[in-house]
């Protein structure tokens, strides 16, 4: 099941950070970058974030799961708690890079 992009909107809405925060669709779903850097997956209308050390202790009590077949264990984000959502997105935006720009 595709995406709704009501949905991304809804999430990025419910973010509360100065950074820039643009989406792209890929496949029927879709990826919000925060900064130009790849931070939260959309597949099947759930927010998903990759399993970092950095944010493990804010995410320990998240639900798990897999964004599409053959993908690793990512958390389920809460995006309806707006305030653990942008401390999120802030300690993400932070240890994570860019994604190479290719040739």
């Amino acid at each position: 099941m595709a995406s709704d992009l009501n949905y991304v909107q809804y999430v990025i809405d419910q973010i509360k950070t100065d950074c820039t925060l643009t989406y792209k669709k890929m496949f029927g779903e879709y990826l919000i970058y925060v900064n130009n850097k790849p931070i939260i997956m959309i597949c099947d209308n759930t927010a998903f974030v990759k399993m970092l050390d950095c944010v493990k202790p804010l995410m320990q009590n998240a639900q798990t799961g897999f964004p599409y077949e053959g993908a690793k264990e990512h958390y389920i984000v809460d995006i309806d708690n707006s305030e653990d959502l942008s401390n999120l997105i802030t300690i993400l935006e932070k240890n994570t890079s860019e994604p190479k720009r290719k040739k």
